[in-house]
């Protein structure tokens, strides 16, 4: 098992889980706002789309491309 933090909040989840699940499992399931104040997810599952964005250790990364570390700091909110 790994820890992260997921918008501020502790999560463990299994070694080899993508960030987009962390989402789902530990989150509301959304990865970002949108410029006009919507909440999005991740929608295609393999990083075409860009709806899975988020900051991973202050950087942004695709959710649905990016596995779990322990000790990451992900944030969906600006």
């Amino acid at each position: 098992m790994i820890e992260l933090t997921l918008d501020g909040r502790r999560l463990r989840l299994a070694e080899g889980t993508t960030v987009a699940a962390a989402l789902a499992m530990g989150g509301d399931g959304c990865s970002r706002t949108s410029v006009s104040g919507q909440r999005r997810a991740p929608l295609c599952g393999m990083g075409i789309c860009q709806e899975c964005r988020v900051s991973i250790d202050g950087q942004r990364r695709l959710a649905c491309q990016t596995l779990c570390r322990d000790g990451m700091q992900v944030e969906t909110r600006p």
